[in-house]
């Protein structure tokens, strides 16, 4: 019904394969969305077994799934749900190996992650293999989302935003503590990220958002590849 998406986006969503790293507050969310937008596959990244302090935020889960794998018990709450959605798992934490296997056979990488050093390597292993990322974080009140492409050569990554060697935030949300919907929105705004990318609908890149749950208001800051920035300008000068 939506001209922007139509019977070629339908089509092209099911066709696409996602991969989605990090299956808490933030990857939930994203999942069941994009598995019910039609998306054909999903890959589930998480080493991590559900406790029961997650449950406030991670939506997918229940009491009787303490002690699962994260990414074990979303795949089998989304088959149930969406079963024309092909999922497949992956129970331990993404790293160099993980990405040499998945990312050439991926549409997208959603970050999910709670963690700065995954973010890093998320980031440097997307670009490596120029594969579209969306990235969400979220701690408190707060939520933050940004597209990195590195098929567009204009395009700033998360190591411009935070360059490592300087002094980038560490809280998550199992050391700060966050409001559950704040995950609902940055998680679905990543999932609307993903949608776009699949339809060929315009991304903004270079565009770091913020959100303030307390205002209920998002900022966008305009950013810019950095010419020192060693991920992507050091990437691009290898090919």
């Amino acid at each position: 019904m939506l001209k922007n998406i139509g019977e070629d986006g339908q089509l092209a969503l099911s066709n696409a394969h996602i991969l989605i790293i990090g299956m808490g507050g933030l990857g939930n969310p994203a999942a069941l969305y994009l598995a019910a937008a039609g998306v054909g596959k999903l890959t589930l990244v998480d080493g991590d077994n559900i406790e029961l302090s997650n449950l406030p935020r991670q939506i997918l889960f229940s009491e009787s799934n303490k002690n699962e794998n994260k990414a074990e018990c979303a795949s089998q709450k989304l088959q149930q749900q969406y079963p024309d959605c092909e999922i497949e798992v992956i129970d331990e934490m993404f790293d160099q190996e993980n990405a040499e296997f998945y990312l050439p056979q991926v549409d997208l990488v959603l970050d999910c992650t709670d963690n700065i050093q995954s973010r890093y390597l998320i980031n440097r292993l997307c670009i490596e293999h120029k594969v579209t990322l969306i990235i969400g974080a979220a701690i408190g009140f707060d939520g933050q989302h940004m597209v990195v492409d590195p098929n567009n050569g204009e395009s700033a990554c998360y190591h411009c935003l935070y360059p490592e060697s300087e002094k980038a935030p560490s809280n998550n949300c199992q050391t700060a503590g966050v409001v559950g919907p704040i995950l609902a929105i940055v998680g679905g705004m990543q999932a609307l990220s993903a949608i776009k990318a699949i339809t060929h609908n315009q991304l903004a890149i270079n565009q770091f958002s913020l959100f303030d749950g307390l205002s209920n208001q998002w900022q966008q800051f305009k950013m810019s590849k950095q010419a020192n920035c060693t991920v992507c300008n050091h990437s691009q000068m290898k090919n």
